[in-house]
């Protein structure tokens, strides 16, 4: 696994998404109060962008046909298929925003 520095604390506000590259992997940020979370931004449907969804509280919908997960874990809660995203640890270090990734 490899920790890499994606954002800045200060570029990512509370509620919006942030479309980072974390050793190639394209990754969505998503800060919700003073956590912050880091998946996939592949949905686990039909490859839709994550990243162009809608964020409700700690759920993100895809834009293509509304599958909704859980960014704190990555788990698909709408509909209830047992599929999910990757999620990824996320580190703060001095307003900086780390991601591990494999």
């Amino acid at each position: 696994m490899s920790l890499i520095r994606v954002a800045g604390l200060a570029d990512l506000p509370a509620g919006q998404l942030k479309l980072v590259e974390a050793g190639g992997t394209r990754v969505v940020l998503v800060r919700v109060d003073d956590a912050v979370y880091a998946c996939d931004d592949v949905c686990a449907h039909q490859g839709g962008p994550l990243s162009k969804g809608k964020l409700s509280g700690a759920r993100l919908a895809c834009p293509w046909h509304g599958w909704m997960y859980d960014v704190r874990t990555g788990e698909c809660v709408l509909p209830r298929r047992g599929h999910r995203v990757a999620s990824y640890p996320v580190r703060i270090d001095a307003g900086e925003v780390w991601v591990e990734v494999p």
